[in-house]
């Protein structure tokens, strides 16, 4: 029998591309394209462009003036965006987003008051971060005091490569999955003292997973050291990583280890125990 040629669903054109996909991804069953645009959309807001209007929201996103007009005005009407004149803004409803992963983490509200205790105890800043491809994504944040000529909060991103948390969640990772990510990563050099040969990261991160701590100094910033370590659920996987900063003049690298290690290491323990099984 003769197959019959589909008759096209009426709402085909509404379906159809504005501009070509930024993400390198086609229109698929896996894949909803007019979704991952409005991500795109939401992404395209942050410091350097707190507010937008259509075309630059457009400019930013590779969007035709429709599509990114169809976009805020979805957003618009969901209560995600704002709209004042011609410029469009982001809403405190956007936090929503974020704090639902959080909420979603069981260690999330134990860490909290635990990592407090730790911060006042210590007078050193302490926080808990999880990986996101190459860099780490703050998810706690308790600060003592300023050390850092950037400031640093929920949600803020990192280079995993120079960072203590990072190189214990890199170093947490199965060996080929290891090898894989730092083969792959662009190493750029934060200071003059970063490691951004390859070969010698993957040599640190061993001896990072050998100890079960990272003490990195003066390479995300000058006049930084910060020590982190892992916390593991109860199959042993690192989950997530917990570090105290504080800066070289305040105390020694022999110091951070004899001072902050073992407080820092109890408070990862009692979090990696709340983790259900």
């Amino acid at each position: 029998m003769a197959t019959r040629p589909r008759t096209p669903s009426p709402a085909a054109p509404l379906e159809a591309p504005d501009a070509p996909a930024t993400d390198g991804q086609r229109p698929s069953d896996s894949h909803v394209q007019s979704f991952a645009r409005g991500l795109e959309v939401l992404r395209s807001f942050g410091a350097n462009a707190p507010t937008q209007t259509l075309s630059e929201a457009a400019e930013r996103t590779g969007l035709t003036r429709a599509g990114a007009r169809r976009i805020l005005l979805t957003l618009q009407g969901l209560g995600y965006v704002a709209q004042e004149g011609r410029d469009f803004r982001l809403t405190p409803k956007v936090l929503e987003l974020g704090f639902a992963y959080l909420a979603s983490q069981p260690w999330w509200h134990v860490a909290q008051p635990l990592m407090e205790d730790l911060t006042q105890t210590l007078h050193e800043s302490s926080s808990a971060a999880v990986l996101d491809g190459d860099e780490i994504v703050y998810v706690l944040r308790v600060p003592a005091h300023k050390i850092m000529s950037i400031n640093l909060g929920v949600g803020s991103r990192l280079p995993a490569h120079c960072s203590s948390m990072g190189r214990v969640l890199l170093a947490g990772l199965p060996e080929d999955e290891r090898e894989r990510r730092v083969m792959a990563m662009h190493l750029t050099a934060k200071t003059p003292k970063t490691v951004t040969d390859p070969d010698r990261l993957l040599s640190v991160l061993g001896d990072v997973r050998r100890k079960g701590f990272a003490l990195v100094s003066e390479e995300l910033e000058l006049g930084l050291m910060s020590l982190a370590v892992p916390v593991t659920d109860r199959q042993g996987r690192v989950v997530a990583a917990l570090n105290v900063s504080t800066q070289p003049q305040r105390r020694t690298a022999t110091e951070l280890r004899e001072q902050c290690l073992p407080m820092l290491q109890a408070v990862a323990k009692r979090i990696g125990e709340t983790m259900a099984r």
